[in-house]
């Protein structure tokens, strides 16, 4: 409870607070949404609850809640779906235009530098584009708090540009969720924010985020050994690799045990091409591969909701199965360029050199 109370010290209370209303679609077994539930407790929040997250649209819309919370994936997904579904109806170009304004336009607002043109062309797209996804989740959703992964400035920027500010944070549940978040009036799109109240955060030599405060664990119950291990006078280590600017944001680069040593030496943070990569409606999940291999490679699944769609408008059978895809060359075609576009980020070390789209695995048949 004191973490929940230490959180609305800060300014997230003017979004959690007795009139708002929130709904909970992740499982309580997760440490982000338990910690939720209690903030709700703390400051009267209603809360709602959904058992299927194939329902989570019309849900929303007749709830409204004033919040929501999520992990990354859920807003890929809604970014993502309305992506496709402008594309089938032929309005693809329009979306990807708001799109761009969208993220240009939050840029600049962060920059504190927007231009007379800008601001007209977003008023523009707001009734035509931004509108309707708001409406879309219920029309009353104007903040939204991520966890659980690394949300990626581009989604970041999108959804503050439509009116929908996502507020990042990270935590583990070795710290009982947060231990930096950024609020209304702490904000920075590309971090995790600053430490809450009651909580601290340093960098080691070796780049791994340490963390101390009212959140951390006392120590892993009846093994010392790995109690031992996770401090370093008093500072948990979180297995992450960050950075901290120098007003106080932390920015995730990367997972310590994550990190790929090619054949050569170089050192390579997948997260940086997964992320790219998976930006797109046909990918699924993205998995970069190397560790100790003379270079870097891709497995990548396709998204089979986002598929048929895509099939349609690419001049292919929308009746292709995801088996069938996997083989099809302009399907390969397709996310060889996406890949090509994650490698303009990297250095040619860096870079992806092969990939394979991976088939679903068959379902194992019933134990006899």
């Amino acid at each position: 409870m004191e973490l929940s109370e230490n959180a609305l010290a800060t300014s997230l209370n003017k979004i959690v607070h007795e009139q708002a209303r929130t709904i909970m679609f992740l499982p309580l077994a997760h440490v982000f949404a338990r910690f939720i539930s209690v903030l709700a407790v703390a400051a009267g929040v209603t809360v709602a609850h959904t058992p299927d997250i194939k329902n989570l649209l019309p849900d929303l819309q007749s709830y409204k809640p004033t919040f929501i919370l999520a992990v990354p994936r859920v807003f890929e997904k809604v970014y993502n779906s309305a992506l496709t579904k402008a594309e089938d109806g032929g309005k693809g170009a329009i979306f990807h235009r708001a799109a761009d304004t969208a993220i240009e336009f939050s840029r600049a607002r962060q920059a504190g530098k927007v231009g007379l043109g800008l601001k007209l062309k977003h008023t523009l797209f707001d009734k035509l584009v931004y509108s309707k996804l708001r409406a879309a989740m219920g029309g009353e959703v104007a903040h939204a708090v991520s966890g659980g992964g690394p949300l990626g400035e581009r989604l970041g920027h999108f959804f503050q540009g439509i009116g929908m500010q996502i507020l990042e944070g990270y935590g583990l549940t070795e710290t009982t969720a947060p231990v930096t978040v950024n609020t209304p009036e702490l904000i920075k799109i590309g971090t995790v924010g600053a430490p809450i109240p009651g909580n601290a955060v340093k960098i080691a030599d070796d780049g791994e985020i340490l963390a101390k405060g009212v959140c951390v664990m006392r120590g892993y119950y009846k093994r010392e050994d790995l109690s031992a291990e996770s401090f370093d006078n008093g500072w948990f280590r979180t297995g992450d690799i960050g950075q901290l600017d120098e007003q106080g944001f932390l920015t995730i680069t990367g997972r310590k045990k994550e990190i790929i040593v090619t054949a050569s030496g170089k050192n390579v943070v997948p997260a940086l091409l997964e992320d790219q990569i998976r930006a797109d409606a046909l990918v699924s999940q993205v998995l970069v591969v190397g560790d100790n291999r003379p270079f870097i490679g891709a497995l990548v699944t396709l998204d089979e909701e986002a598929l048929p769609g895509w099939l349609h408008r690419h001049g292919l059978p929308a009746s292709t199965t995801i088996a069938e895809a996997t083989d099809n060359p302009v399907v390969k075609a397709a996310v060889q360029e996406l890949i090509n576009g994650a490698n303009q980020s990297v250095s040619q070390a860096e870079a992806i050199k092969s990939f394979r789209i991976v088939p679903p695995t068959s379902p194992r048949p019933p134990a006899t």
